[in-house]
Protein backbone atom coordinates (compact mmCIF):
# COMPACT_ATOMS: atom_id res chain seq x y z
CA UNK A 1 0.00 0.00 0.00
CA UNK A 2 1.35 3.32 -1.25
CA UNK A 3 2.99 5.66 1.70
CA UNK A 4 0.52 8.51 2.65
CA UNK A 5 1.80 12.14 1.68
CA UNK A 6 3.98 13.83 3.97
CA UNK A 7 4.73 17.77 4.98
CA UNK A 8 8.48 18.71 3.81
CA UNK A 9 9.20 19.60 7.38
CA UNK A 10 8.00 21.03 10.76
CA UNK A 11 8.02 24.30 9.63
CA UNK A 12 5.74 23.54 6.55
CA UNK A 13 2.97 21.64 9.04
CA UNK A 14 2.93 24.59 11.61
CA UNK A 15 2.53 27.29 8.59
CA UNK A 16 -0.17 25.21 6.77
CA UNK A 17 -1.88 24.64 10.00
CA UNK A 18 -1.31 28.78 11.10
CA UNK A 19 -2.88 29.13 7.84
CA UNK A 20 -5.90 27.43 7.96
CA UNK A 21 -6.46 29.06 11.70
CA UNK A 22 -5.79 32.80 10.16
CA UNK A 23 -8.55 33.41 7.73
CA UNK A 24 -11.25 36.77 7.68
CA UNK A 25 -12.79 36.12 11.29
CA UNK A 26 -9.52 37.14 12.54
CA UNK A 27 -9.42 40.64 10.64
CA UNK A 28 -13.30 41.01 10.95
CA UNK A 29 -14.92 39.24 13.63
CA UNK A 30 -12.23 38.85 16.49
CA UNK A 31 -11.94 43.28 17.20
CA UNK A 32 -15.29 43.40 16.78
CA UNK A 33 -16.57 40.30 19.15
CA UNK A 34 -13.18 41.66 21.88
CA UNK A 35 -14.86 44.87 21.60
CA UNK A 36 -18.26 44.30 22.47
CA UNK A 37 -17.75 42.03 24.85
CA UNK A 38 -15.75 44.00 27.71
CA UNK A 39 -12.82 45.17 25.70
CA UNK A 40 -9.57 44.66 27.58
CA UNK A 41 -11.26 42.69 30.22
CA UNK A 42 -12.50 40.04 27.08
CA UNK A 43 -8.66 39.10 26.80
CA UNK A 44 -9.23 37.18 30.56
CA UNK A 45 -12.01 34.94 28.88
CA UNK A 46 -10.85 34.66 25.67
CA UNK A 47 -7.15 33.43 27.14
CA UNK A 48 -9.35 31.03 29.87
CA UNK A 49 -10.93 29.74 26.64
CA UNK A 50 -7.71 28.95 24.63
CA UNK A 51 -6.56 27.41 27.26
CA UNK A 52 -9.03 25.17 28.45
CA UNK A 53 -10.92 24.84 25.19
CA UNK A 54 -8.82 25.69 22.09
CA UNK A 55 -5.63 24.22 22.56
CA UNK A 56 -6.85 20.75 24.37
CA UNK A 57 -8.93 20.38 21.37
CA UNK A 58 -5.84 21.65 18.97
CA UNK A 59 -3.86 18.67 20.87
CA UNK A 60 -6.80 15.53 20.93
CA UNK A 61 -7.23 16.42 16.78
CA UNK A 62 -3.17 16.95 16.11
CA UNK A 63 -2.96 13.63 17.43
CA UNK A 64 -6.20 11.74 16.36
CA UNK A 65 -4.87 12.59 12.95
CA UNK A 66 -0.99 11.70 13.40
CA UNK A 67 -2.06 8.38 15.35
CA UNK A 68 -4.33 7.07 12.75
CA UNK A 69 -3.11 8.82 9.96
CA UNK A 70 -6.52 9.70 7.92
CA UNK A 71 -8.32 12.17 6.80
CA UNK A 72 -11.12 12.62 9.10
CA UNK A 73 -13.96 10.19 8.11
CA UNK A 74 -10.58 7.51 7.86
CA UNK A 75 -9.53 8.00 11.13
CA UNK A 76 -13.01 7.60 13.23
CA UNK A 77 -13.35 4.86 11.21
CA UNK A 78 -10.38 3.13 12.28
CA UNK A 79 -10.84 4.69 16.25
CA UNK A 80 -14.35 2.93 15.75
CA UNK A 81 -16.46 1.17 12.88
CA UNK A 82 -19.70 3.21 14.54
CA UNK A 83 -17.68 6.84 14.23
CA UNK A 84 -17.11 7.05 10.76
CA UNK A 85 -20.32 8.96 10.46
CA UNK A 86 -18.50 11.59 12.39
CA UNK A 87 -15.77 12.32 10.18
CA UNK A 88 -17.89 12.52 7.26
CA UNK A 89 -20.55 14.98 9.05
CA UNK A 90 -16.99 17.19 9.86
CA UNK A 91 -16.54 17.11 5.57
CA UNK A 92 -19.82 17.80 4.46
CA UNK A 93 -19.82 20.74 7.37
CA UNK A 94 -16.67 21.81 5.53
CA UNK A 95 -17.79 20.97 1.92
CA UNK A 96 -20.64 23.95 2.87
CA UNK A 97 -18.23 26.65 3.86
CA UNK A 98 -16.00 26.03 0.77
CA UNK A 99 -18.72 26.98 -1.04
CA UNK A 100 -19.29 30.55 0.18
CA UNK A 101 -16.22 31.28 1.48
CA UNK A 102 -14.78 31.24 -1.64
CA UNK A 103 -17.03 33.25 -2.60
CA UNK A 104 -16.46 36.22 0.14
CA UNK A 105 -12.70 36.19 -1.08
CA UNK A 106 -14.03 36.74 -4.70
CA UNK A 107 -15.61 40.44 -3.33
CA UNK A 108 -12.24 40.80 -2.02
CA UNK A 109 -10.43 40.05 -4.88
CA UNK A 110 -12.78 42.51 -6.40
CA UNK A 111 -12.35 44.76 -3.59
CA UNK A 112 -8.52 45.01 -4.20
CA UNK A 113 -9.12 46.17 -7.86
CA UNK A 114 -11.41 48.68 -7.00
CA UNK A 115 -8.92 50.36 -4.69
CA UNK A 116 -6.75 51.42 -7.08
CA UNK A 117 -9.32 53.90 -8.37
CA UNK A 118 -11.70 53.50 -4.94
CA UNK A 119 -14.57 52.37 -7.34
CA UNK A 120 -16.59 52.82 -4.17
CA UNK A 121 -16.99 55.76 -4.14
CA UNK A 122 -18.10 58.43 -1.26
CA UNK A 123 -21.21 55.53 -0.14
CA UNK A 124 -19.42 52.23 -0.23
CA UNK A 125 -23.15 50.67 2.01
CA UNK A 126 -24.85 51.40 -1.16
CA UNK A 127 -22.18 50.79 -3.79
CA UNK A 128 -21.68 47.10 -2.22
CA UNK A 129 -25.33 46.63 -1.94
CA UNK A 130 -26.53 47.81 -5.73
CA UNK A 131 -23.47 48.25 -7.56
CA UNK A 132 -21.40 45.40 -6.77
CA UNK A 133 -23.67 42.81 -5.53
CA UNK A 134 -26.65 44.01 -7.19
CA UNK A 135 -28.84 42.56 -4.27
CA UNK A 136 -32.74 42.08 -4.61
CA UNK A 137 -34.91 43.72 -1.99
CA UNK A 138 -36.58 39.78 -2.13
CA UNK A 139 -35.48 36.14 -0.91
CA UNK A 140 -38.44 34.83 -2.97
CA UNK A 141 -35.93 34.28 -6.20
CA UNK A 142 -32.37 34.25 -6.50
CA UNK A 143 -31.89 36.63 -9.61
CA UNK A 144 -29.15 35.90 -12.06
CA UNK A 145 -25.55 35.55 -11.98
CA UNK A 146 -23.40 38.66 -11.19
CA UNK A 147 -20.34 39.01 -13.27
CA UNK A 148 -18.89 41.29 -10.75
CA UNK A 149 -18.52 38.25 -8.45
CA UNK A 150 -18.41 35.35 -10.67
CA UNK A 151 -14.89 36.39 -12.69
CA UNK A 152 -13.06 36.65 -9.60
CA UNK A 153 -14.99 33.55 -8.18
CA UNK A 154 -13.45 31.74 -11.41
CA UNK A 155 -9.87 32.67 -10.34
CA UNK A 156 -9.94 31.88 -6.47
CA UNK A 157 -11.26 28.17 -7.60
CA UNK A 158 -8.66 28.11 -10.48
CA UNK A 159 -5.69 29.05 -7.77
CA UNK A 160 -7.20 27.21 -4.85
CA UNK A 161 -7.69 23.63 -7.17
CA UNK A 162 -4.21 24.40 -8.94
CA UNK A 163 -2.38 24.50 -5.41
CA UNK A 164 -4.44 21.21 -4.37
CA UNK A 165 -3.81 19.55 -7.40
CA UNK A 166 0.13 19.36 -6.42
CA UNK A 167 -0.18 18.03 -3.30
CA UNK A 168 0.91 18.61 0.37
CA UNK A 169 4.42 19.20 0.00
CA UNK A 170 4.73 20.90 -3.38
CA UNK A 171 1.10 22.27 -3.40
CA UNK A 172 -0.23 23.17 -0.07
CA UNK A 173 2.88 23.74 2.07
CA UNK A 174 4.86 26.42 -0.97
CA UNK A 175 2.05 28.25 -1.00
CA UNK A 176 1.31 28.45 2.74
CA UNK A 177 5.39 29.30 2.67
CA UNK A 178 4.41 32.10 0.85
CA UNK A 179 1.62 33.49 1.33
CA UNK A 180 1.38 33.70 5.40
CA UNK A 181 5.07 35.62 5.40
CA UNK A 182 3.85 37.71 2.45
CA UNK A 183 -0.24 38.27 4.73
CA UNK A 184 1.78 39.12 8.04
CA UNK A 185 4.69 41.49 5.94
CA UNK A 186 1.43 43.13 4.47
CA UNK A 187 -0.52 43.49 7.32
CA UNK A 188 2.76 45.01 9.41
CA UNK A 189 2.65 47.84 7.37
CA UNK A 190 -0.93 48.47 7.82
CA UNK A 191 -0.87 48.19 11.83
CA UNK A 192 1.91 50.39 11.70
CA UNK A 193 0.42 53.07 9.23
CA UNK A 194 -2.83 53.10 11.37
CA UNK A 195 -0.59 53.55 14.37
CA UNK A 196 0.57 57.02 13.17
CA UNK A 197 -3.08 58.26 12.02
CA UNK A 198 -5.00 60.82 14.03
CA UNK A 199 -7.13 59.08 16.82
CA UNK A 200 -5.38 56.03 16.93
CA UNK A 201 -4.82 56.15 20.69
CA UNK A 202 -8.58 56.74 21.10
CA UNK A 203 -9.47 53.38 19.00
CA UNK A 204 -6.81 51.84 21.10
CA UNK A 205 -7.97 52.93 23.92
CA UNK A 206 -11.94 51.69 23.09
CA UNK A 207 -10.16 48.30 22.03
CA UNK A 208 -8.33 47.61 25.24
CA UNK A 209 -9.78 49.40 27.83
CA UNK A 210 -11.07 46.88 30.29
CA UNK A 211 -14.85 47.21 31.22
CA UNK A 212 -14.42 45.16 34.35
CA UNK A 213 -18.31 44.18 35.30
CA UNK A 214 -18.38 42.20 31.62
CA UNK A 215 -16.33 38.89 33.68
CA UNK A 216 -19.67 38.92 35.45
CA UNK A 217 -21.35 38.32 32.20
CA UNK A 218 -21.74 34.53 31.59
CA UNK A 219 -22.27 35.91 27.74
CA UNK A 220 -19.43 37.12 27.48
CA UNK A 221 -17.70 33.81 28.73
CA UNK A 222 -19.82 32.06 26.06
CA UNK A 223 -18.69 34.42 23.16
CA UNK A 224 -15.06 34.07 24.33
CA UNK A 225 -15.43 30.12 23.85
CA UNK A 226 -17.18 30.39 20.79
CA UNK A 227 -14.99 32.81 18.92
CA UNK A 228 -12.21 30.24 20.04
CA UNK A 229 -13.77 27.36 19.12
CA UNK A 230 -14.23 28.94 15.64
CA UNK A 231 -11.41 30.83 14.99
CA UNK A 232 -8.56 27.72 15.20
CA UNK A 233 -10.08 25.76 12.89
CA UNK A 234 -11.57 22.34 14.91
CA UNK A 235 -14.39 20.21 14.47
CA UNK A 236 -14.43 20.23 11.01
CA UNK A 237 -12.12 17.60 9.47
CA UNK A 238 -9.23 20.62 9.13
CA UNK A 239 -6.76 19.69 11.90
CA UNK A 240 -6.88 16.11 11.88
CA UNK A 241 -6.52 15.96 7.99
CA UNK A 242 -3.25 18.07 8.02
CA UNK A 243 -1.83 16.32 11.23
CA UNK A 244 -2.13 12.85 9.21
CA UNK A 245 0.57 14.13 7.01
CA UNK A 246 2.51 14.33 9.87
CA UNK A 247 5.70 11.88 10.52
CA UNK A 248 5.05 9.58 13.11
CA UNK A 249 7.68 10.99 15.66
CA UNK A 250 6.34 14.88 15.15
CA UNK A 251 5.68 16.66 17.99
CA UNK A 252 2.19 16.93 18.87
CA UNK A 253 2.19 19.12 21.81
CA UNK A 254 4.51 22.17 20.54
CA UNK A 255 2.89 22.54 17.21
CA UNK A 256 -0.37 22.64 19.15
CA UNK A 257 0.85 25.37 20.95
CA UNK A 258 2.58 27.40 18.49
CA UNK A 259 -0.35 27.33 16.00
CA UNK A 260 -2.83 28.66 18.57
CA UNK A 261 -0.59 31.31 19.85
CA UNK A 262 0.12 32.45 16.34
CA UNK A 263 -3.31 32.56 15.81
CA UNK A 264 -4.10 34.61 18.54
CA UNK A 265 -1.16 36.62 18.20
CA UNK A 266 -2.31 37.61 14.50
CA UNK A 267 -6.19 37.86 16.54
CA UNK A 268 -4.80 40.79 18.61
CA UNK A 269 -2.68 42.59 15.79
CA UNK A 270 -5.42 42.67 13.64
CA UNK A 271 -7.26 44.00 16.64
CA UNK A 272 -4.76 46.86 16.98
CA UNK A 273 -4.52 47.57 13.80
CA UNK A 274 -8.87 47.56 13.18
CA UNK A 275 -9.38 49.60 16.58
CA UNK A 276 -6.36 52.02 15.39
CA UNK A 277 -8.07 53.13 12.03
CA UNK A 278 -11.76 53.28 13.37
CA UNK A 279 -10.27 56.07 15.99
CA UNK A 280 -9.07 57.65 12.94
CA UNK A 281 -12.84 57.15 10.98
CA UNK A 282 -14.18 58.63 14.89
CA UNK A 283 -12.28 61.88 14.55
CA UNK A 284 -12.73 62.76 11.29
CA UNK A 285 -16.33 62.30 11.14
CA UNK A 286 -16.73 63.24 14.86
CA UNK A 287 -18.81 60.20 16.05
CA UNK A 288 -18.11 57.88 18.38
CA UNK A 289 -16.13 54.60 18.29
CA UNK A 290 -19.54 52.58 19.29
CA UNK A 291 -20.99 54.61 16.32
CA UNK A 292 -18.09 53.78 13.44
CA UNK A 293 -17.13 50.48 15.02
CA UNK A 294 -18.94 47.16 12.83
CA UNK A 295 -17.92 43.40 12.59
CA UNK A 296 -18.13 40.78 9.42
CA UNK A 297 -18.94 41.91 6.08
CA UNK A 298 -20.00 45.54 7.00
CA UNK A 299 -16.49 46.32 8.83
CA UNK A 300 -14.68 44.88 5.42
CA UNK A 301 -16.69 45.96 2.87
CA UNK A 302 -18.38 49.48 3.87
CA UNK A 303 -16.56 50.92 7.11
CA UNK A 304 -13.28 50.29 6.23
CA UNK A 305 -14.16 51.59 2.34
CA UNK A 306 -15.04 54.55 4.05
CA UNK A 307 -11.83 55.24 6.37
CA UNK A 308 -9.40 54.80 3.29
CA UNK A 309 -11.42 58.02 1.69
CA UNK A 310 -10.41 59.63 4.02
CA UNK A 311 -6.72 58.86 4.72
CA UNK A 312 -4.42 61.43 4.20
CA UNK A 313 -2.40 59.96 1.39
CA UNK A 314 -2.06 56.60 -0.23
CA UNK A 315 -5.64 55.84 -0.34
CA UNK A 316 -5.38 53.47 -2.94
CA UNK A 317 -2.19 51.58 -2.09
CA UNK A 318 -3.38 50.64 2.03
CA UNK A 319 -6.52 49.82 0.11
CA UNK A 320 -4.93 47.22 -2.15
CA UNK A 321 -2.96 45.67 1.31
CA UNK A 322 -6.10 45.80 3.45
CA UNK A 323 -8.57 44.22 0.72
CA UNK A 324 -5.31 41.99 -0.48
CA UNK A 325 -4.73 40.47 2.93
CA UNK A 326 -8.19 39.50 2.84
CA UNK A 327 -7.85 37.62 -0.37
CA UNK A 328 -4.09 36.00 1.39
CA UNK A 329 -5.91 34.97 4.61
CA UNK A 330 -8.80 33.48 2.85
CA UNK A 331 -7.15 31.31 0.24
CA UNK A 332 -4.97 29.93 2.92
CA UNK A 333 -7.96 28.61 4.83
CA UNK A 334 -10.11 27.90 2.21
CA UNK A 335 -7.15 25.28 0.91
CA UNK A 336 -7.03 23.56 3.93
CA UNK A 337 -11.13 23.51 3.90
CA UNK A 338 -11.24 21.60 0.14
CA UNK A 339 -8.33 19.57 1.51
CA UNK A 340 -10.65 17.79 3.97
CA UNK A 341 -12.82 16.19 1.30
CA UNK A 342 -10.16 15.77 -1.05
CA UNK A 343 -8.55 13.38 1.38
CA UNK A 344 -11.99 11.84 2.16
CA UNK A 345 -12.57 10.82 -0.86
CA UNK A 346 -8.79 9.45 -2.29
CA UNK A 347 -9.12 7.36 1.10
CA UNK A 348 -12.82 6.26 0.67
CA UNK A 349 -13.20 5.57 -3.26
CA UNK A 350 -9.20 4.75 -3.63
CA UNK A 351 -9.19 7.33 -6.48
CA UNK A 352 -6.28 9.34 -7.50
CA UNK A 353 -5.94 13.13 -5.99
CA UNK A 354 -6.76 14.54 -9.52
CA UNK A 355 -9.87 12.81 -9.74
CA UNK A 356 -10.88 13.79 -5.64
CA UNK A 357 -9.85 17.69 -6.67
CA UNK A 358 -11.54 17.47 -10.03
CA UNK A 359 -14.90 16.20 -7.88
CA UNK A 360 -14.90 17.75 -4.67
CA UNK A 361 -13.43 20.77 -5.49
CA UNK A 362 -15.24 20.73 -8.87
CA UNK A 363 -18.74 20.66 -7.13
CA UNK A 364 -18.19 23.33 -4.68
CA UNK A 365 -17.15 25.28 -7.75
CA UNK A 366 -20.46 25.02 -8.78
CA UNK A 367 -22.31 25.00 -5.97
CA UNK A 368 -20.43 28.21 -5.23
CA UNK A 369 -22.29 30.07 -8.13
CA UNK A 370 -25.65 29.83 -5.69
CA UNK A 371 -24.36 32.80 -3.90
CA UNK A 372 -22.58 34.82 -7.36
CA UNK A 373 -26.56 35.35 -8.05
CA UNK A 374 -28.07 38.79 -6.95
CA UNK A 375 -29.76 37.02 -3.73
CA UNK A 376 -26.58 35.23 -2.93
CA UNK A 377 -25.60 37.84 -0.15
CA UNK A 378 -28.85 36.64 1.75
CA UNK A 379 -28.06 33.26 1.24
CA UNK A 380 -24.52 33.39 2.09
CA UNK A 381 -25.79 34.97 5.12
CA UNK A 382 -27.89 32.59 6.32
CA UNK A 383 -25.61 29.56 5.59
CA UNK A 384 -22.95 30.75 7.03
CA UNK A 385 -24.60 31.62 10.28
CA UNK A 386 -26.70 28.31 10.51
CA UNK A 387 -23.53 25.92 9.45
CA UNK A 388 -21.34 27.68 12.19
CA UNK A 389 -24.15 27.70 14.84
CA UNK A 390 -25.57 24.13 14.44
CA UNK A 391 -22.46 22.67 12.26
CA UNK A 392 -19.19 23.48 13.77
CA UNK A 393 -20.56 24.01 17.40
CA UNK A 394 -22.64 20.86 17.42
CA UNK A 395 -20.12 19.07 15.78
CA UNK A 396 -17.78 19.65 18.81
CA UNK A 397 -19.71 19.25 21.16
CA UNK A 398 -20.92 15.49 19.93
CA UNK A 399 -17.01 14.86 18.86
CA UNK A 400 -15.44 15.76 22.70
CA UNK A 401 -18.34 13.84 24.45
CA UNK A 402 -17.93 10.57 21.83
CA UNK A 403 -14.06 10.59 22.51
CA UNK A 404 -14.45 11.28 26.39
CA UNK A 405 -17.48 9.43 27.79
CA UNK A 406 -18.60 6.78 24.74
CA UNK A 407 -15.91 5.74 22.80
CA UNK A 408 -13.35 6.80 26.76
CA UNK A 409 -10.26 7.35 24.02
CA UNK A 410 -8.49 10.26 25.32
CA UNK A 411 -6.76 8.02 27.84
CA UNK A 412 -4.89 6.79 24.89
CA UNK A 413 -4.48 9.99 23.06
CA UNK A 414 -2.96 11.13 25.80
CA UNK A 415 -0.17 8.67 26.26
CA UNK A 416 0.18 9.22 22.62
CA UNK A 417 0.76 12.55 22.43
CA UNK A 418 3.24 12.45 25.70
CA UNK A 419 5.34 9.87 23.79
CA UNK A 420 6.01 11.77 20.69
CA UNK A 421 6.55 15.46 22.70
CA UNK A 422 8.78 17.58 24.48
CA UNK A 423 6.87 18.20 27.55
CA UNK A 424 3.62 15.92 28.47
CA UNK A 425 0.25 16.86 28.91
CA UNK A 426 -2.10 16.00 31.94
CA UNK A 427 -5.09 15.69 34.27
CA UNK A 428 -6.10 19.40 33.16
CA UNK A 429 -5.92 18.40 29.18
CA UNK A 430 -8.80 15.18 30.03
CA UNK A 431 -10.74 17.54 32.28
CA UNK A 432 -10.67 20.18 30.11
CA UNK A 433 -12.45 18.29 27.54
CA UNK A 434 -14.44 15.69 29.23
CA UNK A 435 -16.18 18.54 31.55
CA UNK A 436 -15.37 22.08 30.51
CA UNK A 437 -15.79 22.24 26.66
CA UNK A 438 -18.71 19.76 26.97
CA UNK A 439 -20.85 22.42 29.40
CA UNK A 440 -20.16 25.26 27.78
CA UNK A 441 -20.38 24.17 24.23
CA UNK A 442 -23.80 22.32 25.55
CA UNK A 443 -24.48 26.10 26.85
CA UNK A 444 -24.26 27.81 23.67
CA UNK A 445 -26.28 24.88 21.81
CA UNK A 446 -29.08 25.53 24.47
CA UNK A 447 -28.90 29.38 23.66
CA UNK A 448 -28.61 29.30 19.93
CA UNK A 449 -31.44 26.94 20.02
CA UNK A 450 -34.07 28.99 21.93
CA UNK A 451 -33.10 32.06 19.98
CA UNK A 452 -33.67 30.24 16.29
CA UNK A 453 -36.92 29.05 17.40
CA UNK A 454 -37.96 32.02 18.99
CA UNK A 455 -37.15 34.57 16.30
CA UNK A 456 -36.18 34.69 13.14
CA UNK A 457 -32.52 35.14 12.16
CA UNK A 458 -32.11 38.75 10.45
CA UNK A 459 -35.74 39.03 10.37
CA UNK A 460 -35.33 36.55 6.81
CA UNK A 461 -38.71 34.71 5.86
CA UNK A 462 -39.00 31.34 7.72
CA UNK A 463 -39.45 29.50 4.58
CA UNK A 464 -35.66 30.99 3.53
CA UNK A 465 -34.13 30.26 6.74
CA UNK A 466 -35.50 26.30 6.44
CA UNK A 467 -34.38 26.28 2.84
CA UNK A 468 -30.74 27.76 3.34
CA UNK A 469 -30.51 27.45 7.34
CA UNK A 470 -31.82 24.40 8.94
CA UNK A 471 -31.88 22.37 6.11
CA UNK A 472 -28.54 22.55 5.57
CA UNK A 473 -27.16 21.96 8.92
CA UNK A 474 -29.16 19.02 8.98
CA UNK A 475 -28.42 17.83 5.70
CA UNK A 476 -24.79 17.77 6.70
CA UNK A 477 -25.48 15.19 9.73
CA UNK A 478 -27.44 13.10 6.44
CA UNK A 479 -24.69 13.43 4.28
CA UNK A 480 -22.51 11.67 7.31
CA UNK A 481 -24.35 8.63 7.21
CA UNK A 482 -25.43 8.35 3.83
CA UNK A 483 -21.47 8.15 3.26
CA UNK A 484 -20.69 5.88 5.93
CA UNK A 485 -23.18 3.48 4.29
CA UNK A 486 -20.89 3.12 1.27
CA UNK A 487 -18.25 0.81 1.13
CA UNK A 488 -14.50 1.36 1.95
CA UNK A 489 -13.08 0.47 -1.56
CA UNK A 490 -9.13 0.66 -0.16
CA UNK A 491 -9.70 -1.11 3.11
CA UNK A 492 -7.46 1.17 5.03
CA UNK A 493 -10.30 1.57 7.33
CA UNK A 494 -9.63 -2.46 8.48
CA UNK A 495 -5.74 -1.66 9.51
CA UNK A 496 -4.23 -1.87 12.93
CA UNK A 497 -3.13 0.87 15.00
CA UNK A 498 0.40 -0.50 14.44
CA UNK A 499 0.07 -1.18 10.75
CA UNK A 500 -1.36 2.50 10.57
CA UNK A 501 1.73 3.54 12.14
CA UNK A 502 3.88 2.02 9.86
CA UNK A 503 2.69 4.15 7.11
CA UNK A 504 4.75 7.04 8.95
CA UNK A 505 7.99 7.17 8.82
CA UNK A 506 10.71 8.14 11.47
CA UNK A 507 11.95 12.08 9.98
Amino acid sequence: MAEREQWGSRAGFVLAAIGSAVGLGNIWRFPYVAYDNGGGAFLIPYLFALLTAGIPILIMEFTMGQRFRGSSPLTYARINKKAEWMGWWQVGIAFVISTYYSVIIAWAISYTYFSFSLSWGDDPGTFLMTEFLQATETTGTLGSLVPGVLLPLLLVWVVTLGILFKGVKKGIELANRVLIPALIFMFLCIVVRALTLEGAALGLDAFFKPEWSGLLDSTVWVAAYGHIFFSLSVAFAIMITYSSYLPKKADINNNAFITAFSNSGFEILAGIGVFAVLGFMAVQSGLGIDEVADGGVGLAFVVFPQIINTFPGFNEFFGVLFFGCLVLAGITSLISIVETYVAGIQDKFNVSRTKAVMVGGGLSALISLLYATQNGVNVLDAVDYFINNFGIAVSGLVTVVAMGWVLKKLPEIKDHTNQVSDFRIGSWWTFCLMVVTPVILGIMFVQNLYTNLTSNYEDLPTGFLITFGWSVAVLAVVFGFVVTAFKWQTGKNKLTVEQVQREGNDD
